[in-house]
């Protein structure tokens, strides 16, 4: 870990060499869930409920996968550029030092700017839990942590994912953008409003729906009918997708041809 701190330390200091860029980067951050916010509210003008599901149960929806997005871009940011350490050689430089590929992967690049993104989610977040009647319990606290921290790792183990396939294919392949930004996009919505086989796929193959759909259900009362449990401690097996991505990069770093530079 004093390792991974060292790496925060030096890039955050990069960074702020270039003040005003940093800053206007930050603030244009800012606006870019913003507009995508803006469109929930613009369609709630029109719809009163969404498959029962309403404006601010929607926007805590909305601004959990949000935090845990932009958390996940600026930490685990050098898994999403992985592509260029293989093309220009450098993961090679990696592999001789004296740590874990993960980590150095993962210090090789840090986005900062995504805090304004972050900030934009965290005041969505606390206007959505003051206007939500919730019957707060312990349980439900540590559950609602436990859900942007699940969602952080779920991003973080597809960026690993992303990562991985480029020791096969060399470039980073756009498709896997179907489950980082479509994954996002997608999530920011109850999995409930989707047909029967979206739910699915987003519960057993990615688990998105342990991030948000099933412990917002425990959180808002909504399932009557089922195991509080179940729901409660559903944000667990998302961090636990985790454990498969890292297993998958090691198969990947195992069959790794240097490039002999």
């Amino acid at each position: 870990m004093n390792l991974y701190f060292r790496y925060l330390k030096i890039l955050f200091k990069s960074q702020l060499q270039y003040r005003a860029s940093f800053l206007l980067i930050c603030f244009g951050q800012f606006f870019i869930p913003f507009f995508v916010f803006a469109g929930i509210y613009f369609m709630f003008q029109r719809f009163d409920s969404i498959a029962g599901w309403q404006f601010f149960e929607i926007v805590l929806c909305f601004s959990i996968i949000h935090m845990a997005f932009s958390t996940s871009e600026c930490f685990v940011r050098g898994f999403d550029l992985f592509s260029g350490l293989i093309i220009n050689g450098e993961f090679d430089r990696i592999l001789v030092r004296p740590r874990g590929t993960v980590i150095q992967v993962i210090g090789s690049k840090f986005e900062f700017t995504r805090i304004g993104r972050f900030l934009q989610s965290i005041a969505v977040f606390i206007w959505a839990l003051f206007n939500l009647s919730i019957k707060w319990t312990i349980a439900k606290g540590i559950t609602l942590f436990l859900m942007i921290i699940s969602g952080i790792f779920v991003f973080s183990g597809i960026f690993i994912l992303a990562a991985t396939l480029c020791f096969w294919t060399i470039q980073g392949l756009e498709v896997v953008n179907i489950f980082t930004d479509g994954g996002r996009e997608m999530s920011q919505y109850p999995l409930g409003i989707y047909k029967k086989w979206v739910k699915k796929f987003f519960t057993f193959v990615i688990p998105f729906g342990c991030v948000n759909y099933y412990p917002l259900m425990y959180l808002l009362d909504k399932n009557h009918h089922s195991n509080n449990t179940i729901y409660m401690l559903s944000p667990i097996f998302g961090i636990l997708f985790i454990i498969p991505c890292l297993l998958v990069w090691k198969m990947g770093v195992r069959h790794y041809k240097s490039t002999g530079s």
